[in-house]
């Protein structure tokens, strides 16, 4: 199969190591790369393939490409969206999709006047263990699910930008996942230690309750990543650190995965779900369909993450609320 022809913008270290190495295998065939620092261009274009280039516009006339990777900061991620889409090419950014929710619904309700496709790189929604449980999951009725449960952490934040801040740049991540897996939210209630620690309570609109441990007071290099999944039956479901998992149905263990190798960390592109997703965006590009993480699905896991911050702020129970497209 013809691969698509992708331009990225960004060539610092996230996209060194986890989107560069990936557009070949997952499909792609570089043929632009952009930078503010043209020595950074120059240096991924001829690693990877393609030219160099310090202006979007440049580029994107130049190349004409059939999709566009923007891999900066979360502010950038809106106004190179609405840029790209203004110029009539599908996106993939980076998470989160902008540094807000009313932004981010923006870029959606333009994604879809414009008919173009905008994704956001939620690794999760792609990763392994995280499809098993949603394949699993799909087997039961919503009103069946009971309850869920993470334990999510990272070394110490600066929480000084957006860039910076914990909720934001890292729980985002499972905050994102948690929607995947057990659908929209209806309201949350969080104790918070300053914007290091968050203890969240939710509600799901299916009648399911979350609850979320969240801090940045670990390690990167020992990562904690634990899920839990009730069902009605006696049936679970547990997730160890993105790559192991334990699923038991009537009381009976049913599947057990435990890699022979650790792949959690970042070893498997399938595993943290950077090679997929690379590759359902370039499949998705060829189709004309849309993907699993696109700009609308974004947008709610912001509207989710804002409400977590101002229970914390507040200390009220924050309903969780939708705008239509």
């Amino acid at each position: 199969m013809e691969h698509v022809k992708i331009c990225i913008i960004g060539a610092g270290r996230l996209a060194s190591k986890r989107i560069y190495p990936y557009i070949a295998a997952a499909g792609g065939k570089l043929t632009g790369v952009c930078d503010l620092d043209r020595g950074k261009a120059e240096e991924k274009a001829y690693l990877y393939g393609g030219r160099a280039y310090t202006k979007v516009e440049a580029m994107l006339s130049a190349e004409r490409p059939d999709g566009v990777i923007v891999c900066v900061g979360p502010e950038q991620h809106y106004e190179l969206s609405q840029t790209i889409l203004r110029l009539g090419f599908p996106v993939y950014t980076e998470k989160p999709p902008a540094p807000s929710a009313r932004l981010a619904l923006e870029t959606a309700r333009l994604s879809k006047e414009t008919g173009l496709l905008c994704t956001t790189a939620f690794k999760k929604r792609y990763s392994t263990a995280y499809n098993r449980a949603k394949d699993w999951l799909s087997q039961f009725d919503p009103s069946e699910l009971v309850s869920l449960s993470v334990d999510y952490a990272s070394a110490p934040y600066a929480n000084t930008s957006p860039r910076s801040e914990f909720l934001l740049d890292f729980a985002i991540h499972c905050i994102d996942a948690t929607g995947y897996l057990f659908g929209d939210a209806q309201a949350v209630f969080c104790f918070a230690k300053g914007m290091d620690g968050y203890a969240v309570s939710v509600k799901y609109v299916n009648g399911a309750v979350g609850s979320f441990n969240f801090n940045c007071a670990r390690s990167f290099a020992i990562p904690t990543e634990e899920v839990e999944i009730s069902v009605y039956g006696r049936n679970f479901m547990t997730i160890h650190n993105s790559s192991c998992w334990k699923i038991t149905e009537q009381d009976k263990t049913i599947e057990w995965r435990e890699p022979p190798t650790f792949v959690s960390n970042g070893d498997s592109g399938n595993d943290t779900g950077h090679l997929a997703e690379l590759a359902d965006y370039f499949v998705a590009l060829r189709e004309g369909r849309t993907t699993r993480s696109d700009i609308y699905e974004s947008y709610k896991s912001m509207v989710l993450y804002e409400a977590i911050k101002s229970s914390a702020e507040t200390g009220q129970v924050v309903p969780v609320v939708f705008e239509s497209l």
